[in-house]
């Protein structure tokens, strides 16, 4: 007699990354405003974030704490509240935006594998090129962004790797490292990354 097999898959040793769709008003408000910027010599002098951060990336502009505070501190508050609600079932008090800032990447720019500082942080992407160049693999990976953590053993995978969308939120802990490889084409790639604190008995759960 064939015994009927039962069971579930259970990965309780994965750190949680949530993927979210921003409003489309916000996309249009980031991209209007981070043009504007690019516009203007003095402001991207004024706003230059490339030397604080790991990225060999010509246009890394930070974020002024009157438009974050306008546009991204409540929307992003509340994704992060339904990230950490619906991966440890608890609710977030505090939360501090401590920075944002966006990355206007451009053929060949890329970002080595790094992470950030904080207990959360985050990526939207408000532009991706529909031409990221060929590839010699099967899989084209170019302007990818790779999440990694642990190491690559049997049933077990140390990288994630997903091509964004634009929309796409990518939430996750600030220690995950990760990085974005390079493409090649004469379309800008556009995201907005941003590091939080929240409630300290919560983070180190």
């Amino acid at each position: 007699m064939e015994n009927k097999i039962q069971g579930q898959i259970i990965r309780p040793f994965s750190p949680t990354i949530g993927r979210y769709k921003l409003p489309e008003q916000t996309v249009t408000i980031l991209n209007d405003h981070i043009d504007n910027i690019l516009k203007d010599e003095n402001k991207i002098e004024e706003l230059y974030h490339g030397k604080e951060l790991a990225g060999e990336i010509k246009y890394e502009l930070k974020l002024t704490k009157d438009f974050i505070d306008k546009y991204l501190y409540e929307l992003l508050k509340n994704f992060v509240f339904n990230f950490i609600k619906s991966s440890l079932d608890k609710e977030i008090k505090s939360f501090d935006l401590k920075s944002s800032w966006a990355v206007c990447q451009f053929e060949s720019d890329y970002n080595p594998i790094h992470w950030h500082d904080g207990h959360v942080s985050g990526v939207m992407y408000t532009k991706m090129p529909t031409d990221v160049g060929s590839s010699y693999k099967e899989e084209n990976k170019n302007g990818r962004i790779a999440f990694i953590h642990g190491a690559t053993q049997f049933l077990v995978s140390s990288v994630y790797d997903v091509k964004p969308e634009i929309g796409d939120l990518f939430i996750f802990p600030s220690y995950m490292m990760h990085t974005v490889y390079p493409f090649f084409s004469d379309q800008e790639r556009r995201s907005i990354s941003f590091n939080a604190f929240i409630d300290k008995e919560i983070a180190s759960y």
